[in-house]
């Protein structure tokens, strides 16, 4: 039988101790002793090693192994798969975390009902009971009959069960709330996830079963628990926007099976979350008349080129330090850009507090916007409306050039596409043909791009 010995390692300098401690005895850091489970059977002197199956592995050259293409499972949900990469691989673990409220359960309810009709699916929630399930499913009006429904929280005993009833595909709701009985420590702890989510993963790669994986958040957003959750899970997937709001952003930040920053949109109804196969047409605003300090730029998320509007506000500032604000941009860029504009474009904005939004809660993370948040600020400063049918992107430096951005000619087309008929672009992104019905106005200076804004 297997012999397990308790040991509390310290997670600043790796130091093992037989009992707990408030202070370890090598760093003197304090509250870092974590309990760690040692199996102590043991070997044989064999000394062989096995993979997830049990068997001895195996050493092949790169030419003997097969690149045949994983088959994949399509989940229902045209935006879940593409975050995904295109749908379920057997044996994959999935961890999805986001703000309470915001959609982690309702969509992998939604997912496994549909999945149900098809293979084996199991729903572990060790956070509700079967009936709140039921009653959920049941007000999605979603398909009922062949979802298994259990409440546990032992780790030991959710194996167990899956191992019995052989699903294809696993929810756990939520990771912080299984433990282990060869630990000692209270559910949600460091040593607790850890050693729950490696048991899941190790069944996952065992049996095949794709599982799915719920993560609490903490107030700053991050993923609660231990760091390495998230380096031993193959995909890793965050909620944003507002739990209040109508719109959800699911964004992979890591993916082995597909690519990283892939972004799916999702719309919040009576009926739970539905895809929005079409999110350029959500997130742009359309008024009647121009309106000062708003442009249309396009971002590139993932595999596709996404259209958001880009607001500022600019206003004489009555404090000593002016404000810098920012809501789906980074701050420090913003504060780097407004002294390019100094510098290179003659604009002073020291005496101006500066607000910037990027409409519909959409994270913008990629530098091709800073074109066009200088243009919005500019067209506030100066109280001057830009065209409803110019759309602006582009890389800016510290020397004022305008630098090229990845995949310029996919985001002219989706902006020809919903009837834009301006885009002002670096030299190095326009096209030999633009795209019909669509004027291209290449720019590789700071001031050249602002003379084109508001000739």
């Amino acid at each position: 039988m297997a012999k397990n010995k308790r040991i509390y390692g310290c997670t600043e300098c790796g130091a093992t101790f037989n009992k707990w401690a408030g202070q370890c005895g090598e760093c003197q850091a304090w509250n870092t002793l974590v309990e760690t489970v040692v199996d102590t059977t043991p070997t044989g002197g064999s000394g062989r090693a096995s993979n997830w199956a049990g068997e001895l592995a195996q050493v092949k050259t790169l030419a003997d192994v097969s690149t045949e293409e994983m088959p994949r499972q399509p989940s229902g949900s045209s935006e879940l798969d593409r975050v995904l990469g295109g749908g379920l691989v057997a044996g994959s673990v999935v961890l999805i975390g986001g703000d309470p409220g915001i959609g982690k359960s309702t969509i992998l309810l939604q997912t496994l009902c549909r999945l149900a009709q098809t293979m084996p699916a199991l729903y572990v929630t060790g956070e509700e009971s079967q009936q709140q399930v039921a009653m959920r499913a049941r007000r999605l009006s979603l398909p009922e009959d062949k979802l298994m429904v259990m409440t546990e929280t032992c780790i030991e005993s959710i194996i167990a069960t899956a191992r019995r009833e052989r699903p294809k595909v696993m929810v756990v709701d939520s990771i912080q709330t299984i433990f282990t009985e060869q630990l000692q420590s209270a559910p949600g702890g460091v040593a607790q996830v850890r050693e729950s989510a490696a048991l899941l993963v190790r069944y996952a790669k065992q049996s095949g079963t794709a599982i799915f994986l719920v993560g609490h958040v903490t107030k700053e957003g991050s993923l609660a628990g231990p760091r390495v959750l998230e380096h031993m899970v193959d995909t890793v997937l965050y909620f944003e926007g507002e739990s209040d709001g109508r719109l959800r952003m699911l964004r992979a930040v890591k993916n082995r099976f597909g690519a990283v920053n892939e972004l799916g949109v999702f719309a919040m109804t009576d009926k739970g979350l539905k895809e929005v196969s079409n999110p350029s047409a959500i997130f742009l605003s359309r008024y009647e008349t121009p309106i000062p300090g708003s442009v249309v730029m396009s971002t590139w998320e993932g595999s596709r080129p996404m259209l958001v509007e880009v607001q500022a506000l600019v206003d004489t500032s009555h404090l000593g330090n002016p404000r810098r604000v920012t809501l789906g941009l980074d701050q420090n860029r913003l504060a780097m850009l407004l002294a390019v504009l100094h510098r290179h474009g003659g604009v002073a904005t020291y005496d101006q507090d500066v607000f910037v939004n990027v409409v519909g809660g959409v994270k913008v993370l990629e530098t091709a916007s800073d074109l066009a948040l200088l243009a919005a600020v500019m067209s506030s400063l100066r109280n001057r409306p830009l065209p409803m049918d110019l759309m602006v992107f582009g890389e800016l430096g510290l020397s004022g050039e305008v630098r090229p951005v990845p995949s310029g000619q996919e985001r002219l087309k989706e902006a020809a596409k919903h009837g834009f008929t301006r885009a002002i672009v670096p030299r190095a992104n326009a096209p030999k043909e633009s795209p019909e019905g669509m004027q291209v106005i290449p720019v590789t200076r700071l001031d050249e791009a602002l003379d084109a804004i508001f000739d």
